[in-house]
């Protein structure tokens, strides 16, 4: 790839190269001939998801009970592939795996596990992961939905917002506060209760589903409980998982629109020569290859610390910030370029960015994840 400058390739084992051209041939064959058609209807396609499963990019890093096992690395090689084609189908892949899986894998029982985990890897069942709520996002220590003990049962009031994929879900993990603390319940989505309604009208990640949930006296056994997850460290270390695919899926928006933008430079014409021909454009593009190929070796670095077991949680916040930061500034950059042509779904640019405003925003704003660098930086922290 021209913009591979520093022979990123090398780094890479055959398997890692391998996996990368699967997804991305899946990509190009599957998702990107539809994705305007997505985008434009706010459609997501539930057709893709057995597809998904049987590519092996559900669950893919978890081992055992059914799920793929593979490496970091590959992971997040499979996450830059599929947000190449689009924020919202790797976003899919995200919550599925990263958050509602890796719940179950890291926090669950064995029974919970064994119900749930082949069944999702396979793509027969759907997980969302219910933990921001309409007036706790950045600060889930406050929030206020409240499981309460009844008998044996728990009952569980409250609501959640923005919650991916809620509405076509079987199975939610829903956090809530309790008198010893926040823990996590699986909820199958047909109880008694519990709601899930679409938010329409989005600008971006629309072919994505994002939902408010609804917890209207909640009844759920005394097993629902995942044992293993008692306080917020629960919820952040899956929020860690879909952290780290982000620092890889960001470029792979980046990437898709600099090659968008290099394309229609070359052939282009204006004043009697290519776009390409001018020393502004090709400042444009080497500035974003630049961006880019840094982006990468970041990705590379954290993933393979998180494969060694030696990754510390502000390493993740350099790369979720960093990567998202210079992504979107890609991805408007390659808009511009196109003119007016690029505002339009024929190119992929500028809906890229518009999907990377929530990108930038979920599992930890630049916001958040500044604070969270200062307080390694300092020793001080300033959240409150």
């Amino acid at each position: 790839m021209t913009v591979d400058l520093l022979s990123i390739d090398s780094l890479l084992s055959q398997e890692e190269i391998d996996l990368r051209s699967t997804v991305r041939s899946f990509v190009d064959t599957e998702i990107k001939p539809n994705i305007a058609e997505w985008y434009d209807n706010a459609v997501f396609p539930l057709e893709i998801v057995p597809k998904m499963a049987e590519l092996g990019v559900l669950g893919m890093h978890i081992k055992g009970y059914g799920c793929p096992g593979r490496s970091s690395v590959e992971y997040g090689l499979a996450a830059l592939e599929l947000e190449a084609g689009d924020s919202g189908l790797r976003t899919f892949v995200s919550v599925q795996g990263s958050l509602a899986m890796s719940a179950v894998a890291k926090h669950g029982s064995e029974e919970q596990k064994n119900e749930w985990l082949p069944r999702m890897a396979a793509g027969e069942a759907i997980g969302c992961f219910g933990l921001t709520e309409p007036t706790a996002g950045s600060d889930p220590g406050s929030m206020a939905t409240f499981a309460r003990r009844d008998g044996s049962d728990w009952v569980i009031s409250g609501a959640k917002r923005w919650i991916g994929l809620a509405s076509v879900a079987q199975v939610a993990i829903i956090w809530a506060m309790t008198d010893d603390g926040v823990r996590g319940f699986v909820v199958p989505t047909d109880t008694p209760g519990f709601t899930a309604t679409p938010i329409t009208q989005k600008l971006s990640m629309r072919a994505s589903i994002q939902c408010d949930i609804s917890l209207e006296d909640v009844r759920l056994p005394e097993s629902a409980m995942l044992p293993k997850a008692k306080g917020l460290r629960g919820p952040f270390e899956c929020l860690n998982e879909a952290r780290y695919g982000i620092i890889w899926g960001a470029m792979g928006a980046a990437r898709d629109s600099y090659e968008a933008a290099l394309n229609y430079s070359k052939e282009r014409l204006q004043f009697g020569k290519p776009l390409s021909g001018y020393q502004l454009t090709q400042q444009k593009l080497v500035n974003m290859a630049l961006e880019i190929n840094k982006g990468m070796l970041l990705a590379l670095q954290v993933g393979r610390l998180k494969d060694a077991g030696t990754l510390e949680p502000y390493q993740i916040s350099v790369g979720k910030l960093n990567n998202c930061r210079e992504a979107i500034e890609i991805c408007r950059d390659a808009r511009a370029m196109l003119g007016g042509n690029g505002v339009t779904l024929d190119y992929s640019p500028l809906r890229h960015a518009n999907n990377l405003e929530s990108v930038r925003t979920y599992e930890g704003t630049d916001e958040v994840h500044t604070l969270i660098l200062g307080n390694h930086i300092t020793g001080t922290p300033a959240f409150r």
